[in-house]
């Protein structure tokens, strides 16, 4: 994503919105994860589908998310421990802690940040496009 579409971003959050998620363009992240996004100007929600093998690679951010599952299950690991999230169940991971997960079914995920996650914005995520952690050893 470009910085001008970066900029959009910011600008369309600054006017109410009312969004549909049929109506929101999904991106395809790999062969395995969808996303879509709706963007406040300091919060954002991801949509995320993952099916059943998906895998997210260990990463940090400097954003607290909120992870709550509709359906399916997710197991993360969170600074080492881990958790398998199910339907109808919330894990809330704090900012700049190492964490991954594996879908242990087809999940319907609604990832929320605060910040915003600008590498989501950018485009510059390669870590979900390529299912391999782009952290530093």
């Amino acid at each position: 994503m470009s910085k001008d579409k970066l900029a959009s971003w910011k600008t369309t959050a600054k006017k109410p919105q009312l969004l549909s998620w049929s109506e929101v363009k999904e991106e395809k992240m790999n062969d395995k994860i969808t996303r879509k996004l709706a963007v406040g100007q300091k919060e954002m929600i991801g949509r995320l589908r993952l099916a059943k093998g998906a895998v997210v690679p260990p990463h940090k951010h400097v954003s607290e998310q909120i992870t709550m599952v509709m359906s399916g299950a997710i197991k993360f690991t969170v600074g080492g421990k881990d958790f398998t999230v199910g339907a109808g169940e919330v894990l809330i991971i704090p900012p700049n802690v190492v964490h991954s997960a594996v879908a242990l079914e087809d999940t319907d995920d609604i990832d929320a940040f605060s910040p915003l996650r600008e590498d989501w914005l950018s485009g510059d995520d390669a870590y979900l496009k390529t299912g391999r952690s782009t952290l530093k050893r």
